[in-house]
């Protein structure tokens, strides 16, 4: 995840401990490892190679808050990313396409990230066409996983729309839907991958 704001309520359902904090913060509980990239595409893609270099990671897990693109989603809604998109190529235009690892049963979405944050209407319109969501991690999150070869699902929670133009907004949305995302995860992700099947629980998988 990128930041503690939106993992503050799967560490303590967990009850996953700290476990160092150089150059990320990780938190361990229950063979899961949750670490904290910080905000954009450098961080994600290093997270991601850190966890599988050096912490042994089987399988890659990416959760977190997206923006709405367009006008179909409120915030609270969450989605499984089906393809993640690039938007900011190296050449206008120039989009590279992703598809994660993905469950059934979900409802899905098209996720674009970029490198800068999309807050006003007419960013999110431009984008629109292309993906339903718009972060800034997605796509390095899964281009790293595939470097190293590890199996790469993705969920998004909406955080913001078209409707919410400050940060202010965004981060007050992110602490009310939070707590959504962590019971999403717990009581429906969790049960559903096939790695994680033996390690959790059916009937309770947070304990």
């Amino acid at each position: 995840m990128a930041t503690m704001l939106e993992a503050k309520p799967l560490v303590s359902a967990l009850d996953l401990a700290p476990d160092g904090g150089r150059p990320f913060r990780v938190f361990r509980g229950r063979g899961l490892c949750l670490a904290i990239s910080g905000i954009g595409k450098v961080n994600a893609a290093l997270a991601v190679s850190y966890m599988a270099l050096e912490l042994g990671a089987k399988i890659i897990v990416n959760l977190g808050a997206a923006g709405a693109a367009g006008e179909g989603a409120s915030p609270g809604h969450i989605f499984q990313v089906e393809r993640v998109i690039e938007f900011d190529g190296p050449r206008a235009g120039d989009m590279r396409i992703g598809r994660p690892e993905l469950l059934s049963g979900f409802p899905g979405a098209s996720l674009a990230t970029r490198d800068v944050p999309t807050v006003e209407r007419e960013d999110r319109m431009a984008i629109a066409p292309h993906a339903e969501l718009v972060d800034m991690e997605g796509s390095a999150v899964l281009r790293a996983a595939k470097l190293h070869g590890l199996p790469c699902y993705m969920f998004k929670i909406v955080s913001d729309t078209p409707d919410h133009i400050t940060g202010e907004e965004i981060v007050e949305n992110i602490r009310r839907v939070r707590g959504l995302l962590c019971d999403f995860f717990l009581n429906r992700v969790l049960k559903a991958l096939p790695e994680a099947r033996e390690k959790f629980s059916v009937d309770d998988p947070g304990k």
